[in-house]
């Protein structure tokens, strides 16, 4: 993922799990777009936590542990775009959150700023 911009929102959480599919189609087709419509929202990418090792002095180290297996990555123009009123009213939006919000736990939230790019 290459960013462009100086500001990242990271949105961490897990989901119940009798709940992932309406999750996953509802982050997809409703979540996304309406953030995506936020003046300084530029992009958003997601991603799910897959099992995973890591060689460390040469003791195998399991990667993830109680991290959230959800993540969303909100490339913005500046930090304060999540205090907008555009971003309140996006959040509320359509079916997240009466359908999927209450659904979801263990949620980590954090602001980035961009040091180099690659």
């Amino acid at each position: 993922m290459l960013l462009e911009t100086s500001y990242v929102f990271v949105v961490a959480m897990d989901v119940d799990p009798d709940t992932e599919e309406l999750f996953n189609e509802i982050y997809a087709t409703e979540h996304i777009p309406n953030l995506l419509k936020v003046d300084g929202v530029v992009s958003v990418s997601r991603s799910k936590k897959v099992p995973a090792n890591l060689i460390v002095g040469g003791e195998t180290v399991a990667v993830g542990g109680d991290e959230p297996s959800y993540i969303a990555y909100y490339e913005l123009e500046k930090p304060d775009v999540i205090n907008s009123q555009g971003w309140a009213n996006a959040v509320d939006k359509g079916r997240w959150s009466s359908e999927v919000r209450p659904h979801t736990r263990n949620r980590h939230l954090a602001m980035h700023e961009v040091l180099g790019r690659g």
